[in-house]
């Protein structure tokens, strides 16, 4: 094109959104469109994955492939710039020396959406820097079975929270909106009900109804489009018999139509290649492609075979081309959206140095790990406390296989956790602070700190299915349990008994998480156990205060010795800065203001643990053993005592479009700041169909000064009282209510008033 030739509308600015897509549409042939509606992955052969297969958008580009993928496009006839994704989870996870934040898992425990959207504000601006549009993240899943390797990516167990988290980092991500230089595409996966797990087990079938799924797992999702989510991932899962892939209801019917979702849909990693060599539904590539556009798939994460087997489908009269046009129009509008036509974003390098890693990252980060640790026991040896500036000097021993393990604090997709191969170090050890880094960094100066490794958690074995899936990725090693070593116990029980503070640091490995790394069991592995058994035996009746600290991916059942300690401290991978913020919570320097996101069993047997459990089971317990969570949703304490009283509601009768409004007081009985986290949960009486005993609503973060009181407001729309009934519709059924506030989610804190719902009265000037 000459340079006083005006520019075709999808190259000129001026034209808007619409007109820009269907004359760019017009103008590309099929292999186009197909290979615009493909992700593949950047660490194969570049020149295949663009100038061969055109694909619209990559993954996993390495800092050096991204730059020569740009260059690449610049070789294709339309020129169409590419959508570049990647796992920033929490965190920019593989960029060398990115700010890596505690997991969503820890962050959920902060139950303080606000902080959540800086956290992703924050991660935004570092992966925009580094030519990346699209992070696959917030994870939607709701936790049911803590078996399931994936615990640590979710919010956890509750819908309502999940959906408030999950919006926060929407809103933090995207920034302004899409034409902010740092904004970048949020996506909610993966949807939806892959976390309804059969064992456990990863991928696995998920044995939901429709109204199940209406009722629990489409709330969070629905939430994220409402606040203008642009991407949607798949899980791997079938439901009912049917690939989520192939479920045009799910996709087609809800996502889109009735939810009216705009943005662009992608699958997960293989799912249409899936289909067929591993779920074996569709006899061939060519059979899954025309399924998987039917269905309303735009975008096709890592089945290169799709390019060649969606037009075969087009050609056969398997896949109308209109299907395949109605998916590129929405990988298109992002790409005009973003203003990749103008500036395709490439890498920043001097942006990249004002920004990875940056100071007002950093101290963010150590107030998201701060506010991620829970203290779930404490018989006031907490805080551990200098006695003056003559008290006298103070030996911790730091002890465990997790004290001093930097990627036990940063957790999976991030550094070394496997998925990339351009990080076999992961992130610089200098960028992560340690159980033991922040002891050393935060005691006086007169004070000692010792470390004992004490016990190690496991040996990583081969696969014996041998060394890659049928699809050619990677199997990950088998973690088989670590032998008990005396010799390292006696080591860190001397190192315990010198001390005066015994910080015990206990949890789990990068491969016993994550995607495909399921547990059968929930028991802390290795020689952990026999470790803490020594030390409580050990240190009993000799004053020296033992500090359980649980550095982990998700909850762990606890032995009995764990509950012997004088306190215990949950560390859901605290992220970077996470080690220095558990030493300041033991001696302190903070206090504490996490609450759990998920119930921890006492047994596995008990799975699945959850507290808003459906009504009607014979009995409230086990013949063997109670039902009762070991810690319930919600549960943490705080370096004070509160008294909570005096719930009241403004009107006791209202209609569907009214709003409980309610109060409750909060009287701070210690001496140090209480940081507490109102509850607020309903229950409805009666209803047409079984529910949930109770459920949250609402909730609000404040603080208590020592000594004083503060009458909190509470809020919940009528509106969001609501059951789905038999018919899958979610309803408001007039009738009987309990509103129910307090600290946690167990029924012996809650405070109780009842209200009632009615129908709103009849319109009198609209009678006839």
């Amino acid at each position: 094109m000459a340079a006083d030739d005006p520019l075709h509308p999808y190259l000129d600015p001026s034209c808007g959104v619409d007109e820009r897509v269907e004359d760019l549409l017009g103008r590309m042939t099929l292999p186009e469109k197909v290979g615009q509606m493909l992700q593949l992955d950047a660490r194969g052969d570049l020149e295949d994955v663009v100038l061969t297969r055109l694909a619209g958008s990559v993954l996993h580009a390495s800092p050096e492939r991204m730059l020569e993928a740009i260059d690449l496009v610049g070789r294709t006839r339309l020129r169409i710039p590419l959508l570049t994704a990647d796992d920033a989870i929490h965190g920019h996870s593989f960029w060398p020396g990115a700010t890596i934040f505690p997991t969503q898992l820890a962050m959920a425990c902060s139950w303080d959406p606000g902080l959540l959207e800086q956290a992703a504000r924050a991660t935004a601006v570092e992966v925009a820097a580094t030519g990346i549009h699209w992070t696959f993240s917030p994870v939607l899943c709701i936790t049911r079975d803590l078996r399931w390797g994936r615990v640590g990516e979710t919010f956890g167990e509750d819908p309502h929270l999940i959906g408030e988290l999950g919006a926060a980092m929407v809103r933090g991500y995207q920034g302004d909106g899409l034409t902010d230089p740092t904004a970048v595409l949020a996506c909610a996966k993966h949807f939806a009900g892959y976390s309804e797990t059969q064992g456990g087990r990863d991928a696995s079938e998920a044995d939901l109804s429709r109204r199940k799924l209406a009722s629990w797992f489409l709330p969070p999702f629905e939430r994220a489009v409402r606040e203008g989510c642009r991407t949607v991932m798949l899980g791997y899962q079938a439901i009912d018999g049917v690939p989520v892939t192939a479920n045009g209801w799910l996709l087609d019917d809800v996502l889109k139509g009735e939810w009216g979702f705009t943005g662009t849909l992608v699958t997960d990693w293989d799912n249409v290649g899936r289909m067929v060599w591993e779920q074996k539904v569709c006899a061939d590539d060519v059979e899954a492609a025309a399924v998987a556009v039917g269905a309303g798939n735009d975008l096709v994460m890592t089945t290169p075979q799709f390019f060649e087997s969606a037009q075969e489908a087009v050609a056969r009269g398997l896949l109308d081309e209109a299907a395949v046009d109605d998916a590129v129009r929405r990988v298109l509008r992002l790409k005009v959206e973003l203003g990749l036509f103008e500036d395709p974003r490439a890498p920043d390098a001097e942006r990249q140095r004002a920004v990875i890693g940056s100071a007002p990252h950093a101290a963010l980060n150590l107030e998201v790990a701060r506010r991620s640790l829970v203290l779930l026991t404490n018989d006031g040896s907490l805080p551990f406390e200098p006695d003056g500036p003559d008290a006298m000097p103070r030996t911790v021993a730091v002890i465990g296989p997790n004290a001093h393990d930097p990627q036990a604090n940063l957790g999976d997709w991030a550094g070394a956790s496997g998925q990339v191969d351009w990080m076999p170090d992961g992130h610089p050890r200098e960028t992560v602070e340690t159980v033991l880094d922040g002891f050393r960094a935060v005691v006086p100066d007169t004070w000692t700190v010792t470390h004992a490794r004490g016990a190690d958690i496991e040996e990583l074995l081969p696969d014996p299915d041998g060394p890659t899936f049928p699809d050619g990725q990677p199997r990950p090693p088998v973690s088989s349990p670590a032998p008990v070593d005396a010799d390292q116990v006696a080591q860190a029980v001397a190192a315990a008994r010198a001390a005066d503070l015994a910080v015990v640091v206990l949890g789990d490995t990068v491969a016993l998480t994550g995607e495909g790394c399921s547990t059968a069991t929930l028991d802390l592995q290795g020689g952990q156990v026999a470790l803490l058994d020594a030390l409580v035996d050990a240190l009993e009746g000799t004053g020296v205060r033992l500090v359980l600290v649980l550095l982990h991916s998700k909850p762990n059942v606890l032995p009995p010795s764990a509950l012997r300690a004088s306190a215990i401290v949950e560390a859901f991978s605290p992220g970077m800065r996470g080690g220095r913020a558990v030493a300041e919570l033991v001696l302190g320097h903070v206090d504490p203001a996490g609450r759990l996101p998920v119930s921890v069993p006492r047994h596995v047997g008990q799975q699945p643990t959850y507290y808003n459990q459906v009504r009607g089971q014979h009995g409230h317990r086990y013949a063997d053993l109670t039902q009762e969570p070991q810690f319930v949703f919600g549960d943490g304490l705080s370096y004070t005592t509160v008294d909570w009283s005096d719930l009241a509601l403004d009107a006791t009768e209202l209609d569907t479009g009214g709003t409980v409004r309610a109060r409750v007081t909060l009287r701070n009985t210690g001496t140090r700041p209480a940081h507490e986290v109102v509850q607020a949960y309903v229950a409805d009486v009666v209803t047409s169909v079984t529910w949930a005993a109770k459920e949250l609503k609402a909730f609000r973060r404040v603080t208590v000064p020592p000594g004083e009181s503060l009458v909190v407001d509470v809020q919940v729309p009528v509106a969001a009282c609501t059951v789905v009934d038999a018919s899958g519709r979610r309803v408001v059924e007039p009738g009987e209510f309990e509103l129910l506030v307090g600290p946690t989610s167990r029924d012996a804190d809650l405070l109780r008033v009842p209200f009632s719902v009615r129908h709103p009265a009849p319109d009198p000037a609209g009678a006839r």
